[in-house]
């Protein structure tokens, strides 16, 4: 048995070293896989050539395979083909099945059965449309490798804490980001929504928040929530009025100060000569390109002495700007 074991293991280093891994990395993917010193070379091979047929690059399959080498010691038509498949079934789009397999190369080792179907059925619980399930696991395949039961379930509960109780909300809140299923409810989660709720959120802004961008509620509180929020304060809003901007654009607490924020309040002000608050009545101001809005639009307007609200200069498309103020004659302009 250990003379087939030390064969084994010897071809499988040559079949690694054929395809260009390093020694360290060799040596990393058999401590972390002992089934490989058994692992004849013919499956490893098959395996290879089979995630090649369905659409991962050859390049990158020494990066999946290095993430999981468990991936070469499982049974093909056991294992790997039938979750392919399976994955086949929920995509919508070429490529999507293979660009998963490529983010959590361990979606393979799990059973359709035990894993992927539960899972399926707990979406669809919560009301999440069958063609959006396939798009929340192909988008963050790590899904299947948590526990319903304890961290999903978890999740959800907590989520229904916050008042998104009607039906289909909550699937609503993850469809739009998958990924919340994979924070702590108490690391994360939780000190999120009581910072929120600190800074003057009543209990429906926080619904408002959760389902406008769910996202939010995984940002760190100290690294980004914070300093945010003290910048926003700095500049002279009143408690009220950061509310109302969180509420009427919740990206504003997690996007960068130096990058962001600062150059478009400097923009408002120092270029625009328009008064800080403004923003009040349209905090979408900050999701606008500052080049390739902002500073188009003001020259136009300022060339043709215009005055609007920000709204009126922003909250419309290229064509319905140039109509709204007469500039379609002979003008240019990329948004």
């Amino acid at each position: 048995m250990e003379i087939t074991s030390s064969h084994n293991s010897s071809s499988m280093m040559w079949f690694f070293k054929d395809r260009g891994f390093d020694d360290n990395s060799i040596q990393g993917m058999f401590r972390k896989c002992k089934r490989l010193e058994i692992v004849h070379q013919e499956r490893a091979n098959e395996n290879w050539e089979y995630l090649r047929s369905i659409g991962i690059q050859e390049r990158k399959l020494p990066s999946i395979v290095s993430k999981c080498p468990k991936i070469l010691a499982l049974g093909l038509n056991e294992k790997i083909v039938p979750m392919v498949e399976c994955l086949r079934t929920l995509g919508t789009k070429p490529h999507e099945v293979a660009s998963a397999i490529a983010k959590f190369p361990h979606i393979l080792s799990h059973s359709v059965e035990e894993k992927l179907c539960p899972l399926l059925a707990f979406f669809q619980a919560l009301g999440v449309p069958e063609k959006q399930i396939g798009k929340i696991i192909l988008l963050n395949p790590r899904l299947i490798s948590y526990s319903i039961e304890t961290k999903m379930a978890e999740i959800v509960d907590f989520l229904a804490t916050l008042g998104l109780k009607k039906d289909g909300m909550i699937g609503k809140v993850i469809v739009k980001d998958p990924f919340i299923m994979g924070y702590s409810v108490d690391k994360r989660l939780r000190p999120t929504s009581q910072f929120l709720k600190s800074i003057g959120l009543t209990e429906e802004d926080l619904q408002v928040v959760a389902m406008n961008f769910p996202s939010i509620l995984s940002r760190d509180v100290n690294k980004v929530l914070e300093p945010n929020y003290a910048y926003l304060k700095k500049c002279g809003f009143q408690d009220r009025q950061v509310v109302d901007l969180v509420v009427g654009f919740p990206p504003i607490l997690i996007k960068s100060i130096q990058n962001s924020l600062e150059p478009r309040i400097k923009f408002l002000v120092d270029v625009m000569g328009r008064q800080v608050d403004e923003v009040i009545d349209y905090p979408c101001f900050f999701r606008h390109g500052l080049k390739k809005r902002l500073e188009l639009r003001h020259k136009l307007l300022k060339q043709r002495n215009l005055n609007c609200s920000l709204s009126e200069m922003l909250d419309c498309n290229k064509k319905k700007f140039l109509m709204k103020f007469g500039l379609l004659e002979g003008c240019a302009l990329s948004n």
